[in-house]
C-alpha cells in the first residue's frame, strides 16, 4: 500500500493531536501549529502558500539555504550505495572522508573526529571524553566542568547538567554533579567597574577563580561558545579568550569550545575560535555541517586529547547508532563544497558590516537596549524603559515575547528568535547566502512589530 500524503486541512489538527513538539506547549500553543511545507534559497512557505524569510536558518543551521540539489544528490547516491552501516568497530568511506576533511579544517592538531547524531550528543561526548581522558592520564579526581550563567549546551543529561538556564533544568533534577558555573560575559561586564581595557581578562579570571574555589586537582573542562546564544549574542570582550586559554593550560584543564551554533561560517571562519583567535582542545558542532539537511554532529578532538587511546586497547566507552551514518557524511561532505565552492566564509565576511549597518537603526526606538553581535549572529536587546533603566518584569516579557512578537513577526512575514532568556531579546541568524535585501526586510519588519509593540504597551499602561 502506498501512504497517501494528508490532505492540507488535516495537517494542523493531527499536529495538534499527535505531534509532540520540542519545547513546545502540547495542546495550548498561543498560535497553533505551522506547518512550513517547502524552502528555497532564504525562504520557507508553509502549507497555505505564505512566504516567510528564514532570519534564523531554521536553528542556526541553514548555512547554504533551501533547494540545494547538490546535497539532495548527495543524499540520495548515498542512499543507493550504502543507505546505513554503523561505525561500531567498522567504517564506511564517507565517515573516513569526512573525518580526514574535517581534520584538514581543524585549527591546529585537531586531528580526531567523533561523529555524533547531532549538537548535544556532541556536548554530552566531549564531556564523557574530558572524564575518561583524565581516568586514562591517572587523575581520577577530575569529572568538574566549568560554563557560563545562561548558556545553552544542550538537552541529555550530561549536556543539560553543563547549560546554565535554570528553568530547562529544574524538571529533571537532580543532574550530573560536578556542573559549576560563572557569569556570561555581558552580565560580568554590565557590573564590572574595572580598567576597561582589562575587562577581558577580569571576566576570564572568574573561571580561574572558580577553578581555585573547587580545587583544580577536580576540574576536567570548561565549555564555552565562542559567541554565547542564549541571552542574546554575547561577543566576549578583547582579551577573554587568550585569558581563558592561558588558565586552561596553567591548571592542567581542557578548554571546549562549543560551537554547535558558530561553526561552519557563521562568524565569517569555518570554526568560531578562528574568528575570535583562540585554540581549543575539543571543538563540539553539529547543525552547520550538513546545513540541516540530514542529522549530524562531530566532536573535534586534539592529539593530545586523543593519545591515551591511540595505539591501546583502551577504549572510549561511548556512542551512537546513527552517528556517522553515511548519508549524514555524504550530504556534509557536499554542504562544505558548496561553502567553499560559493565563498561563502568571505560572503559572511564582507557582508557582515552591511547587516550591522541595517540593524544599527533599531537601536533608536525607546524599546530596543543594545544590538549585538558579529558575523550572521544578531541579537537585539529590548527594555521596558531604555532612558531609566527599567526591565520588564517576567511577566511582561513572557507577554512580550509570546504574546506578541512571536505572532507579529510571523505575520508580517520573518521568522526569527523572539526569546527571554535573561532579558527579551530578538535573534537573527540568517542562511550564509543573505545578503542586502535579505537584511533591509529584517529590519524593516523588526521595526515595524517594534512599534507597533510599544504602542501596545502604551494603550495597555
Amino acid at each position: 500500500m502506498v501512504h497517501a500524503p494528508l490532505p492540507n486541512d488535516q495537517l494542523e489538527p493531527k499536529a495538534e493531536r499527535h505531534l509532540w513538539g520540542h519545547f513546545s506547549s502540547l495542546g495550548h500553543s498561543v498560535d497553533g501549529t505551522s506547518i512550513i511545507e517547502r524552502g528555497e534559497g532564504c525562504y520557507v512557505w508553509d502549507n497555505h502558500g505564505k512566504q516567510y524569510l528564514d532570519g534564523l536558518a531554521g536553528l542556526y543551521t541553514t548555512q547554504v539555504g533551501y533547494g540545494r540539489p547538490e546535497l539532495a544528490k548527495a543524499a540520495g547516491d548515498q542512499t543507493a550505495q550504502l543507505g546505513f552501516f554503523p561505525i561500531w568497530t567498522y567504517a564506511h568511506p564517507k565517515a573516513v572522508e569526512l573525518a580526514a576533511r574535517l581534520a584538514d579544517l581543524s585549527p591546529g592538531n585537531l586531528n580526531r573526529v567523533f561523529f555524533t547524531s547531532g549538537g548535544s550528543e556532541a556536548v554530552e561526548s566531549a564531556f564523557k571524553l574530558a572524564r575518561q581522558y583524565f581516568h586514562e592520564i591517572g587523575e581520577h579526581d577530575r569529572y568538574k566542568v566549568i560554563s557560563r550563567n545562561l548558556a545553552y549546551h544542550g538537552t541529555t543529561m550530561g549536556a543539560l547538567s553543563i547549560t546554565g538556564l535554570e528553568f530547562a533544568k529544574t524538571p529533571f533534577e537532580p543532574l550530573v554533579p560536578g556542573a559549576l558555573k560563572v557569569d556570561n560575559t555581558l552580565d560580568f561586564a554590565r557590573a564590572y567597574d574595572g580598567d576597561p581595557d582589562l575587562l577581558g581578562v577580569a571576566a576570564a579570571n572568574q573561571i580561574e577563580q572558580c577553578i581555585l574555589d573547587a580545587g583544580p586537582e577536580t576540574v576536567a573542562a570548561v565549555f564555552l561558545e565562542p559567541v554565547q546564544n542564549a541571552g542574546g549574542c554575547f561577543v566576549p570582550p578583547d582579551g577573554y579568550f587568550a585569558r581563558v586559554r592561558e588558565i586552561c593550560d596553567q591548571y592542567g584543564v581542557l578548554l571546549v569550545s562549543d560551537e554547535v551554533i558558530c561553526a561552519y561560517g557563521r562568524l565569517g571562519e569555518m570554526f568560531g575560535s578562528q574568528a575570535l583567535d583562540y585554540q581549543a582542545d575539543i571543538i563540539t558542532t553539529a547543525k552547520g555541517l550538513t546545513s540541516g539537511h540530514s542529522p549530524l554532529g562531530a566532536v573535534l578532538v586534539s592529539d593530545k586529547v586523543a593519545e591515551p587511546f591511540a595505539d591501546t586497547d583502551h577504549v572510549f566507552q561511548h556512542g551512537f547508532t546513527f552517528a556517522g551514518h553515511p548519508v549524514s557524511c555524504a550530504v556534509a561532505l557536499a554542504n562544505l563544497d558548496i561553502i567553499e565552492d560559493d565563498n561563502l566564509l568571505a560572503h559572511v565576511r564582507t557582508n557582515a558590516s552591511t547587516f550591522i549597518d541595517a540593524l544599527a537603526p533599531l537601536a533608536d526606538l525607546p524599546i530596543v537596549s543594545e544590538v549585538r553581535g558579529m558575523g550572521y549572529f544578531y541579537g537585539i536587546e529590548l527594555m521596558k524603559d531604555v532612558d531609566n533603566g527599567v526591565f520588564f518584569s517576567d511577566d511582561e516579557a513572557q507577554e512580550l515575547i509570546r504574546g506578541f512578537l512571536s505572532l507579529r513577526l510571523a505575520d508580517l512575514g520573518l521568522l526569527c528568535r523572539a526569546d527571554a532568556r535573561g532579558e527579551p531579546v530578538i535573534q537573527l541568524s540568517p542562511p550564509l547566502i543573505a545578503g542586502p535585501d535579505e537584511f533591509d526586510f529584517m529590519a524593516s519588519v523588526i521595526q515595524q512589530a517594534l512599534t507597533e509593540a510599544m504602542a501596545r504597551m502604551s494603550t495597555v499602561a
